[in-house]
């Protein structure tokens, strides 16, 4: 089948993305899906910060590609041995589709499932199939998948592992596709992967949409003192209304010195969202001895962080890496989905803008800036 799709043709392109237009909106051909495969229907993609990595090359993949990789939608076809799922149902999607049968999915880790790894690295479905390629057939001309989704299209073929099935009819699809990232990633670095306790100390670094949900996160789980950081004020207000405590611009010079005021001497647990090493070095530094430092960040491969081992030891710091929320999809999006429903994990606040499909160079341009939260494609 036919449908359109925003193809990346080169990772590296340059601002501004509304002019350079490294997302080019084509119709490509979408194949039927394979055993464990499912087509389903976008009906609305979150404009994600990963999804930027890789159009700068921050986050290396192989091109040509349909990327997006934080969506819901609509079940249209279901491939041979699917038969939990119908034409019908709405699904969200996750871009670490796990096999259930390596070591890390046995020990109940699927967010570090290594045959879905190597799938996305590759560009390919979990099968180790592509099932997009431009029209004409020829050698060159099939298409990556990005993280198993791909889904800045009509319709995506995913394989039935990269689905979650939503029963609440109410949620909208815009706000149904936040769970796919946004929520997983930064709620579940705080109750997963931290684990927080009640009456702990948190700092947030970075507030984009991981960020914010980081925040809800630490929130629900009953920190006392919760410190929101990052460059725009604007961001820093919103966090305020959301549950924040405490607010510190991390451009100030003396940021440091404010958290720890703010806190009495440092945080127990402290998440870097924003991918960067600076953001990292703060994260560590106003993190209090004994404390945890977390981060969820992707910069670029080569960006390294030094870190002074003789004060990891000295002060018995723990730091943490956090992919996807160390999540388990099929118990935690139904969770999170009714603490939403019950007021408790607010996220439709974190939505910044809707767009079509034809503006997605410019949401692009929006996200790069840090002006905004999460802009949300709807089909």
């Amino acid at each position: 089948m036919k449908v359109k799709a925003a193809v990346l043709h080169a990772l590296g392109a340059s601002q501004p993305y509304a002019e350079t237009k490294p997302l080019v909106i084509e119709e490509v051909e979408l194949a039927p899906p394979g055993a464990g495969e499912v087509l389903v229907e976008v009906k609305a993609a979150g404009l994600c910060h990963s999804d930027l990595s890789v159009i700068n090359g921050s986050r290396p993949r192989p091109t040509p590609m349909v990327i997006g990789h934080e969506a819901a939608g609509v079940v249209a076809e279901c491939g041979p041995g699917v038969e939990d799922l119908n034409p019908g149902d709405k699904v969200v999607m996750v871009f670490v589709p796990s096999c259930g049968s390596c070591l890390p999915c046995a020990e109940g880790r699927p967010a570090l499932c290594e045959p879905g790894a190597e799938a996305n690295t590759a560009g390919t479905l979990l099968s180790g199939e592509r099932r997009l390629e431009r029209p004409g057939a020829t050698p060159d001309s099939m298409l990556h998948h990005h993280m198993g989704v791909s889904a800045f299209a009509e319709y995506a073929v995913v394989s039935r592992r990269s689905l979650i099935k939503v029963d609440d009819e109410e949620l909208s699809h815009e706000e149904a596709a936040l769970f796919g990232c946004a929520v997983l990633t930064g709620v579940g670095a705080v109750v997963n992967t931290a684990k927080v306790p009640p009456g702990s100390s948190v700092a947030v670094l970075g507030l984009g949409g991981v960020g914010l949900n980081a925040l809800l996160g630490a929130k629900l789980a009953g920190a006392r003192h919760i410190i929101a950081m990052d460059l725009q004020d604007s961001k820093l207000n919103l966090a305020s209304e959301l549950g924040a405590t405490g607010t510190v611009n991390a451009a100030d010079e003396n940021a440091i010195e404010a958290v720890k005021d703010l806190t009495g001497g440092g945080v127990d647990f402290a998440f870097e969202l924003a991918g960067s090493v600076r953001a990292m070095e703060q994260a560590y530094r106003v993190t209090k001895r004994g404390g945890t430092t977390v981060s969820a960040g992707l910069p670029h491969p080569d960006h390294r962080w030094d870190l002074q081992q003789v004060n990891m030891v000295a002060e018995e710091r723990t730091i943490k890496g956090s992919y996807i929320g160390s999540c388990v999809p099929v118990r935690d999006i139904p969770r999170y989905i009714e603490l939403y429903r019950q007021g408790q994990l607010p996220v439709d606040r974190l939505m910044s803008d809707v767009l079509d499909l034809q503006e997605i160079n410019m949401g692009f341009d929006r996200l790069a800036s840090g002006k905004t939260v999460r802009q949300v494609i709807r089909f």
